[in-house]
């Protein structure tokens, strides 16, 4: 097996890896938050579960993003073309772990909140999209590189 090969495995790793880890993570802080909310305020749950799940699309994003470069992979492979999908790995792995960490934990605010008989799902909701919109940008940037590969 070629160094590039290999390089290019382990970016996909990262892809997958990484932001499935904090997507894991990011709703585990807002399901934790989901249990402690029902104790106060049972009839939110709707609104408890949509929070609870948003960190979860992180993981989606780097599996979609592995998928795109897959297609790329096989022993032909390029040292360039093996760096460059280790590098969407980096990107995408990275931006996706940070992002859902820190959606879970917005979210898991807005869940506090409404347990606490405040009106704040939808501004939960803008705020929550925040970290998200830079693991879109990862897995635009990820499209972007595979058409130059």
């Amino acid at each position: 097996m070629s160094l590039a090969l290999i390089l290019a495995f382990i970016g996909l790793g990262l892809m997958v890896g990484m932001p499935g880890s904090g997507s894991a993570i990011g709703v585990s802080i807002a399901g934790s938050a989901t249990i402690g909310a029902l104790k106060k305020k049972k009839e939110a749950f709707g609104s408890y579960i949509v929070l609870s799940a948003m960190p979860g699309t992180q993981g989606l994003y780097g599996f979609a993003a592995f998928f795109i470069l897959l297609g790329k992979m096989g022993p032909e492979l390029t040292m360039f073309q093996g760096f460059a999908i280790l590098g969407a790995g980096i990107m995408m792995g990275l931006s996706g772990l940070i992002s859902a960490i820190w959606q879970g934990k917005i979210c898991a605010n807005g869940i506090s909140g409404i347990a606490s008989g405040f009106d704040v799902f939808g501004n939960s909701i803008i705020m929550g999209v925040f970290p998200e919109l830079y693991a879109i940008v990862a897995f635009a940037s990820v499209f972007l590189i595979s058409g130059k590969l």
